[in-house]
């Protein structure tokens, strides 16, 4: 990575945000022989927020960057206490951060600078764009990226009926009892100490050694989202009740992100990352799907550059081929499902989906499953259902008729592979992993 300057000459491409999903476009526009300015408002740090991953859909090179490795990862659809889990047989990730950044800097090179900075606004003079800053900064390139996270800073991010959000309170801290099975990480726990009024939440926790623990209470998809104390009571309550209450409580994390994106329209400036629409609209997954898409956005964009071409336009195309914004569509009809379920019904909605065969829900918490799949799934998902799902799930089919018939024509369509935009190396999850927060979307 090239030191900072206070001189800015023009470069190939200008990545404003410096999360790991700015960072690591960033670093993959640099390998592809490109000069590279990042602007962000510090300088390279660890990412405050913490992530994790299914480790089998990490690159190699980011599974290098695992903290901690979970192969007991199970959930609880059941509302008694006395619910059995349901075993996911597969490995979790927790990534290193400071790992995490030193990889992708070393992936960058000396192609790469870092500039402290905030980016206000962006035009088009010629061949070049000029990205102002807040300190009065102009800064040049020939293809500008937006990597500013949820809701973008440069081009706005539309959400179909407004924002609904996931949002989650959790705490690492000590505990004489366990909260969870030691050695095991619970992805998902809907037993309720108490019948639930209002939003349906869930206990997201890991064990990270010793009688050191992370838990969070978490509400999925809500609109609006739940706030902070709610959860916060919800997280204590749940704890109490089981005869865990936590002893020394070492640091908290608050988690509030849109999760309804609609896959963009194509524009001047490319985005990347929760800006443009990477938040899996079910799972909130991002972080590692940015990984997975890096690479071959980053080779369309040099591409582009190198034949005189919109490289902008080249780097949509192969973040947001066809047939991904169809996807996107079905995943959208899966959020209105899962706005209109009762509280009672969602723990119902997830038992029929991990009793699915892997393959089926694994893929379908994919980013680049087609919509024929997908579809393919939600209708297994639909008479695996019991009626008090079934029922909410038709509702909100047959309240959007034009996405709901367009799915049922991809779900008999033959299969076919969707166009991956990268190699195919990863699969994002952006549950948190310990203290700091979760999605930081850029």
């Amino acid at each position: 990575m090239r030191p900072m300057s206070a001189h800015a000459p023009a470069t190939d491409a200008m990545v404003v945000g410096g999360g790991p999903a700015g960072l690591a476009l960033a670093a993959e526009l640099a390998r592809q022989g490109l000069s590279v300015r990042v602007v962000a408002p510090h300088p390279p740090r660890a990412f405050p927020a913490t992530y994790g991953a299914w480790r089998s859909d990490l690159p190699g090179w980011a599974q290098a960057c695992a903290a901690q490795v979970w192969a007991d990862v199970r959930v609880y659809t059941g509302l008694g206490p006395t619910s059995s889990p349901t075993p996911l047989l597969r490995p979790y990730a927790l990534l290193d951060n400071a790992a995490l950044l030193a990889a992708l800097l070393e992936r960058a090179g000396p192609g790469l600078t870092w500039t402290r900075g905030q980016a206000t606004g962006a035009a088009r003079h010629g061949n070049l764009w000029a990205v102002t800053g807040g300190a009065s900064e102009t800064w040049h390139a020939r293809v500008v990226v937006d990597a500013s996270g949820h809701g973008g800073l440069l081009r706005p991010t539309h959400f179909p009926g407004g924002a609904a959000f996931q949002t989650a309170y959790g705490v690492v801290a000590r505990f004489r009892q366990p909260p969870a099975a030691p050695g095991s990480m619970v992805w998902m726990d809907y037993r309720a100490p108490a019948p639930v009024r209002g939003e349906a939440t869930f206990l997201y926790a890991m064990h990270l050694g010793g009688d050191r623990y992370f838990v969070e209470e978490t509400s999925l998809i809500a609109r609006p989202g739940l706030t902070r104390d709610v959860l916060a009571a919800r997280l204590h309550a749940r704890l109490a009740a089981q005869g865990t209450p936590p002893g020394e409580i070492e640091s908290e994390e608050w988690v509030r992100f849109p999760m309804n994106a609609a896959a963009p329209p194509a524009g001047e400036v490319l985005a990347f990352g929760a800006a443009a629409g990477g938040v899996h609209p079910v799972s909130g997954f991002q972080v590692s799907g940015a990984l997975r898409d890096a690479p071959g956005v980053a080779a369309a964009v040099a591409g582009a550059l190198a034949r005189g071409e919109d490289a902008a336009s080249a780097g949509w195309a192969a973040l947001w081929p066809p047939e991904r914004r169809a996807a996107r569509e079905v995943q959208l009809l899966g959020v209105r499902a899962l706005l209109t379920l009762p509280p009672a019904a969602l723990p119902e909605f997830f038992r029929a989906f991990f009793a699915l065969p892997q393959q089926q829900w694994q893929a379908f918490l994919d980013p680049q499953t087609g919509a024929g799949e997908l579809a393919r799934t939600m209708l297994r998902l639909f008479a695996g259902a019991p009626g008090a799902v079934r029922l909410p799930l038709a509702r909100a089919a047959l309240a959007e008729p034009g996405a709901s018939g367009r799915a049922l024509r991809a779900a008999a369509a033959p299969p076919a592979p969707m166009p991956a935009p990268t190699l195919k190396v990863a699969s994002p999850s952006s549950h948190p992993a310990a203290a700091a927060g979760r999605e930081a979307g850029s």
